[in-house]
């Protein structure tokens, strides 16, 4: 039997069109623009996909014995032309970097958090298709 969970946070303004978002924890993160700068609600969700799905990775990663010295996650997301204008296309691109990396178990990982991991991708996935890929850096890199 499955337990639902909530999750909760606070938005608060800062005004115009900038808030503080603060979770249970009291840890806490800017959303919007003031002044043309900072990162807007959408740029966020580009964010937590990159974060819950790198969180995964490292994990399974980890669970492999294929420790990482460095991931970067690129992210970029095309909008419908439409109000709203949702997501309908992401491409996620992984950089890896660690010792003896091998790439199957890297595109493992990859799409066990796709198919079976990660909350943010499978709602996402309600409107966007997901696109991946990945490199992996030679020994010494820096992602």
């Amino acid at each position: 039997m499955t337990t639902n969970s909530w999750c909760e946070i606070e938005a608060i303004s800062q005004g115009d069109t900038v808030f503080t978002g603060k979770n249970t924890e009291g840890v806490q993160i800017q959303v919007g623009k003031a002044n043309g700068k900072g990162i807007s609600p959408v740029e966020t969700v580009l964010v937590a996909l990159a974060a819950c799905t790198g969180d995964d990775v490292v994990s399974i990663m980890k669970k492999k014995r294929q420790p990482l010295t460095s991931l970067k996650i690129n992210a970029r997301g095309l909008r419908a032309d439409t109000t709203p204008s949702p997501f309908v296309e992401i491409h996620l691109e992984f950089i890896f970097s660690g010792e003896h990396l091998v790439e199957k178990d890297v595109a493992q990982a990859i799409q066990l958090s796709e198919e079976k991991y990660c909350s943010v991708g499978a709602m996402l996935n309600k409107t966007a298709k997901i696109y991946t890929s990945f490199k992996i850096l030679p020994s010494g890199s820096e992602a």
